[in-house]
């Protein structure tokens, strides 16, 4: 067993080697190399067709890996060509009628280009490898977005495939300044990250940060853009997210327009923006689409949910435990009589509840998506009645605690959603400790930290505090022909967004 391993263990320090070489003018010693690498005939969809080329009468192999691969044009536009050739002045690059054709010296630049689906061609006495546009990789097509659904406006979402992302970005934005830079991230899978950005309006400074912190990643694996956002935010353990994720290109593209950056990558049906502010979480697509009114009317609604998801549970175990002069006499009554029979106090009340309403919500989410509806609603019902008919809970804290939990569904990025879920138990357990006081310290560290919080450099708080030259939409929607500006804290070079300001409209 030893001795296999120590076997295997030579054979890859031998081809580590290898791979720095440079394309060997014979064509039988480069293919062994190619054989070895690759581990041929073992790995099965690694493909070599050995040809004759027509009037330059010399041997040629054609390397591809067939999963990866589109067949049809290696075999119309490659293998084809190369036959049927008469002419003996005729280059390789004149034969061959792909679209995209590329050529290398060195092994290891043939092998990441034949990983990324393209077709190599080697051809003896030549001291370089052609490499054909060929890469056909399976994926989803574009369908609708499941968790940032919005009635009114495009309804495409990001697929795994980071051709097709960053085609639906530049469908949006038809513009030459718009620039997509590849960056590779892990060594041994060969990942490639997509930074995009309109070169006109991008803060130079804060590119480059980006791009350092991206190219000073040391591992062997990044395989999608969760994992990236892992690697790359300033604050890792910070219970507020600092990265936006959104799996809407038009989303993405209106952020790009602002002068911010946006990551994309192979196998994320999603992207990154950079920086994210706290209010970039609070805002949502419909919010633009909707008129003026409806944009405002729903934003106000969102901010009343989480003004209850956060303080309900947490205002109703305060005035239990320090503050009942604060409730009308008839309350209190009505309270104190429902209360009456429930063993434990009101903190555990709340908690039980809380817990169990998180515990169905996350069986919901694992549940095949039939009957995961299903769950949710039986699951509430039945446990919310059993435990108020097995005096464990009062039926006001069922009432309090579903409309908290309801309430922070209207939360609809994910990331300040669970923020938002836990904060909520920091201000039940201050609220059960000290009451009014209790909360009203916990709001004061946490606005504290909140406004202590950078990303990449930008105050997570940024425009309310510190104050910038914005389009004013912070708390609520202007109307569209009155946002002149974009954000001042990203420092674009181009701060205007319109060119002409209209009387009546400054």
């Amino acid at each position: 067993m030893f001795d296999n391993q120590s076997i295997q263990h030579q054979q890859l320090e031998q081809n580590s080697i290898l791979k720095k070489e440079n394309i060997d003018p014979n064509l039988e010693n480069t293919i062994e190399i190619f054989k070895s690498i690759y581990s041929i005939p073992l790995n099965s969809d690694i493909k070599i067709r050995n040809i004759l080329i027509g009037g330059l009468n010399k041997k040629a192999s054609i390397i591809y890996i067939s999963t990866i691969s589109d067949s049809k044009i290696i075999e119309n536009h490659v293998i084809e060509a190369l036959l049927s050739n008469n002419d003996e002045t005729k280059d390789i690059e004149n034969i061959i009628s792909a679209q995209s054709i590329k050529t290398f010296e060195k092994i290891e630049d043939v092998l990441s280009e034949i990983n990324k689906g393209n077709a190599a061609v080697l051809v003896d006495s030549y001291l370089e490898a052609y490499l054909i546009g060929t890469s056909n990789f399976q994926g989803r097509a574009i369908e609708k977005t499941e968790n940032e659904v919005i009635l009114k406006g495009p309804k495409e979402a990001f697929n795994e495939k980071g051709s097709t992302n960053i085609s639906l970005i530049r469908k949006k934005i038809k513009s030459e300044n718009l620039v997509v830079e590849v960056i590779p991230v892990s060594q041994t899978s060969n990942n490639e990250l997509y930074i995009v950005y309109m070169k006109d309006l991008v803060n130079n400074e804060l590119l480059n940060t980006i791009k350092e912190k991206v190219n000073s990643l040391e591992v062997d694996s990044i395989q999608n853009l969760s994992l990236m956002e892992q690697y790359i935010e300033d604050r890792k353990t910070s219970i507020f997210p600092t990265i936006l994720y959104t799996e809407r290109p038009d989303r993405a593209a209106s952020f790009i327009e602002d002068g911010f950056i946006v990551l994309l990558m192979e196998n994320s049906p999603s992207s990154l923006v950079l920086p994210a502010t706290f209010w970039s979480f609070f805002h949502t697509s419909e919010d633009y689409y909707l008129r003026f009114l409806y944009g405002n009317f729903i934003r106000i609604l969102r901010l009343l949910a989480l003004l209850i998801t956060l303080f309900i549970s947490a205002t109703y175990t305060a005035i239990t435990n320090y503050h009942v002069e604060m409730l009308p006499t008839d309350l209190l009554l009505a309270i104190s009589a429902t209360r009456e029979i429930v063993p434990f106090p009101t903190v555990v009340e709340i908690l039980l509840m809380e817990i169990a309403f998180e515990l169905i919500r996350e069986a919901g989410l694992r549940v095949p998506s039939p009957i995961g509806p299903t769950i949710g609603i039986v699951g509430a019902l039945i446990l919310g009645q059993a435990a108020v008919q097995a005096n464990i809970v009062s039926p006001l804290v069922v009432i309090i605690v579903a409309l908290g939990g309801l309430s922070s569904f209207a939360i609809g990025d994910i990331s300040m959603n669970f923020a938002i879920r836990l904060i909520r138990f920091l201000f039940i357990l201050s609220a059960a400790l000290f009451g009014f006081y209790g909360m009203t310290a916990m709001f004061s560290v946490l606005l504290l930290y909140m406004v202590s919080l950078k990303t990449f450099g930008v105050p997570y708080m940024a425009p309310m505090s510190p104050k910038y030259i914005s389009s004013k939409d912070t708390i609520y929607r202007k109307m569209v022909q009155n946002q002149l500006f974009r954000p001042g804290y990203l420092k674009p070079k181009d701060m205007k967004k319109k060119r002409e300001i209209n009387d009546g409209q400054s």
